[in-house]
């Protein structure tokens, strides 16, 4: 073999790596169904579906393993912290904790002597547009003695080729580089097949993935097949050299790793080493026939010089994350409560991760969401629409990122109705709608729904600048948009909602609270603009439409879930707007009836979504539960939903779409949708100030 490259068959040995694991339910407080590692974006997304990380191997969000291997030597014994490396003659390092933070994975193991704090830093910052675009994120071990006593430690960490193939039986190439200050390892697929493929369970098999060590720490590094490069730390704690690789192998060696062992040496006071992990795409979407770079790249970066910046920011970056992660969690606690702030904690980088930040050629920044395990659609509206409140609350430049590819879609002409499209296409294609196939009827669309969404988000993106520019720059699409729901938004014909497995729905009251909110953020936008006619015309007509519908939806005790359907009720989320964007168009006495009526409705694990099934939505609750006046009938909505994630045996990151009596997952998992949680905060109006402004 070349000492610079080498090129193997991945292959899918079961006995190697198992199978997916699927835990039996605990009722433990803290215990999630799935753990994020380092999760950046729909691609490089690495989850623990396990307690106990050792137990299993790390995984994809779509749960197809790619795997990472962590073993500890203490005084000559081994022990594994993460992955299923070697076999059962290697102790599983005792789990103390795991702690999930927003930016921060933390487990502390204590064996041998010794405690280990193993941390997985994932910097996804908000604010920070270039470092949230960056595909990294940072591995650390800290080890102290616990006995008073001097030990001898050093650890071994590797990662697969599985990161950076589809599938197995792809062909992958190594290589070392450098970058300042570092010591580098890299790995591609063979093919790089750019940008080929869309679809939803599909992982990246183009661009490079790099794991990067610090000079300064001391340790040694090896590329090879996972069996012998982790057998020759177990046995002999030094990895091998490359004439060892070019021994022959077992078929078990033919699955190739990139390892580091880092080599603490005798230590009598805690030590800390860290290592980074990183991939760069280099073309991360193709947007109307066009490949769009990470956003990071367009601002001239290059592979090598991110990799040393990283490094330059390890402790900086730590700091911020730190207090990040302690400021969020003591706001997510005053507002709404402990289940609540668990929720939004394992919501946050879920949400973030489940799309990619990339640049256009001017430089103007497009944010992509993908539909993970729904359809794989990109830039879908009613994916957009319940995940933008996290965006709003940290930072409002994040929705303009989402929405401007869409308004630049329309521009071309390409698309001919006077509604909102759904989607962009399949990501990582966005090249135009496919949702509804090729002959497009408005029944087969969302027509009231997308519209709604759009003309609904504007209006919040106004709210939170406090001016009504990105408005202003589609104005002439917004009337239109407007101009239809006048027509059809107040009693919608037979269409889909956006929860669209439930089928199709005429007369549907939810959806009728969203058009009429949705004319009256267009009245808002009118009067921020100057168009004051306009303004107290759609006002007038919102008002008269509220004080109908009221009428309309009344159903005794609470409010119908389609005009025509007596005894019939569902969760009104969308009334939200009302209240958090301080419209005032619905008399407040709905919200109150509707509350009451949905706390003698919920189910063990929560609310269901209307009475034709007992499955839910976690993000629409969060916004039905936000229109609780009491901050103890809001917590009587989110204690359902810990318990369900604490007894959900589906591991697979946070399902937005689950049964709320057996805690089932019924579909969806890792969307970006549950960033919806973040309505709450958006309801009050100091938090959100502050946070929006937070750097």
């Amino acid at each position: 073999m070349n000492r610079k490259l080498h090129s193997v068959p991945l292959l899918l040995l079961v006995l190697l790596l198992g199978s997916p694991c699927h835990a039996v339910a605990q009722e433990n407080a803290g215990r999630y169904p799935a753990y994020p590692l380092i999760a950046c974006n729909p691609y490089f997304s690495f989850w623990s579906f396990s307690d106990h990380p050792g137990k299993d191997w790390t995984r994809h969000w779509t749960g197809s393993t790619m795997g990472m291997a962590c073993l500890a030597k203490i005084d000559g014994k081994n022990y594994r912290l993460l992955g299923l490396a070697m076999d059962d003659s290697i102790e599983g390092m005792p789990l103390k904790k795991s702690s999930l933070l927003p930016t921060r994975t933390i487990y502390d193991f204590e064996a041998g002597g010794c405690r280990i704090e193993m941390t997985f830093l994932n910097p996804l910052l908000p604010w920070d547009l270039v470092q949230l675009s960056k595909a990294m994120g940072y591995i650390s071990w800290k080890i102290e003695p616990l006995d008073g006593k001097a030990h001898e430690v050093s650890v071994y960490y590797d990662c697969s080729a599985e990161a950076v193939v589809n599938i197995p039986s792809q062909h992958v190439s190594w290589s070392r580089t450098k970058a300042e200050g570092l010591d580098v390892l890299s790995m591609g697929s063979t093919e790089q097949a750019l940008l080929q493929k869309a679809g939803d369970n599909l992982r990246i098999d183009w661009g490079y993935m790099y794991l990067a060590c610090p000079k300064e720490q001391k340790s040694e590094s090896a590329m090879g097949g996972a069996d012998m490069v982790r057998r020759a730390f177990v046995s002999h704690g030094v990895l091998p050299g490359e004439d060892d690789l070019r021994m022959p192998r077992s078929a078990s060696d033919e699955w190739p790793v990139l390892a580091w062992e880092l080599k603490f040496g005798r230590i009598s006071f805690p030590v800390e080493q860290h290592i980074i992990l990183a991939y760069d795409e280099g073309f991360s979407i193709e947007f109307l026939n066009r490949k769009l770079m990470p956003y990071w790249k367009s601002k001239g970066e290059t592979t090598a010089v991110m990799l040393s910046n990283a490094e330059k920011s390890y402790k900086t970056l730590g700091t911020v994350c730190e207090k990040f992660d302690s400021e969020l969690i003591s706001d997510l606690l005053k507002c709404g409560g402990q289940d609540y702030s668990e929720l939004a904690v394992l919501a946050f980088r879920q949400s973030l991760a489940a799309q990619v930040l990339t640049a256009d050629v001017d430089g103007t920044p497009y944010l992509f969401p993908k539909e993970n395990f729904s359809n794989g659609c990109i830039s879908t509206v009613d994916v957009i629409y319940p995940a933008s409140p996290e965006l709003l609350f940290f930072n409002p430049d994040l929705l303009k990122a989402n929405l401007e590819p869409i308004f630049r879609y329309i521009s071309t002409g390409r698309w001919k109705f006077p509604f909102a499209p759904h989607d962009l296409g399949t990501y990582p294609l966005a090249n135009g709608q496919v949702y509804g196939g090729g002959e497009k009827t408005e029944e087969d669309q969302m027509p009231v729904e997308e519209t709604g969404n759009m003309l609904l988000m504007m209006y919040a993106i106004a709210t939170a600048d406090g001016n009504a520019s990105f408005a202003e720059s589609h104005f002439p699409t917004l009337t239109t948009w407007a101009g239809y729901l006048r027509q059809k938004g107040f009693d919608p014909g037979k269409q889909l909602c956006t929860d669209d497995f439930a089928g199709h729905l005429a007369h549907n009251t939810n959806i009728s609270i969203k058009a009429i909110l949705a004319m009256e953020a267009y009245s808002r936008l009118c009067d921020m603009t100057g168009r004051k006619k306009e303004a107290a015309d759609f006002h007038s007509l919102c008002q008269q439409l509220a004080s109908e519908w009221k009428k309309e939806a009344a159903d005794g005790s609470h409010y119908r879930l389609s005009f025509d359907k007596a005894g019939s009720w569902s969760q009104k989320y969308n009334l939200v707007w009302d209240k958090v964007l301080n419209m005032n168009l619905f008399d407040k006495e709905i919200a109150r009836t509707e509350t009451s009526w949905y706390l003698s409705r919920q189910n063990k694990f929560g609310l269901p979504l209307d009475n034709r099934a007992d499955y839910t939505k976690a993000d629409w609750i969060i916004w039905t539960a936000t229109l609780a006046d009491k901050s103890g009938d809001f917590q009587s909505f989110t204690k359902p939903m810990v318990d369900f994630l604490a007894s959900s045996p589906d591991r697979v990151p946070f399902s937005d779409w689950y049964d709320t009596r057996t805690a089932r997952k019924v579909g969806f998992q890792a969307r970006s949708v549950i960033g919806g949680v973040f309505m709450k905060m958006l309801s009050d109006s100091e938090i959100w100030k502050k946070w929006r402004t937070y750097k």
